[in-house]
């Protein structure tokens, strides 16, 4: 099983759990991310957190290409 899997699976049950507790899956998504930018926080610098997370935000358009895809 890839690791992309398993994450999906555990936040789709994480957000099915929001859901039956009246919670908004905006909620429980940050604080998912919260969760996640701690992690990477234990054994990444804090420039290179930032680095990744701006990478996700600049292509988080899902009908735009990635700047380095060729067509």
């Amino acid at each position: 099983m890839a690791a992309f899997d398993i994450a999906k699976r555990h936040f789709a049950a994480a957000l099915a759990e929001a859901e039956k507790e009246g919670l908004g899956t905006d909620s429980v998504s940050r604080s998912m991310l919260n969760l996640v930018v701690s992690k990477y926080l234990e054994r990444r610098p804090v420039k290179d957190v930032q680095s990744e997370l701006h990478f996700v935000a600049d292509n988080c358009d899902p009908d735009t290409d990635f700047v380095f895809m060729r067509p």
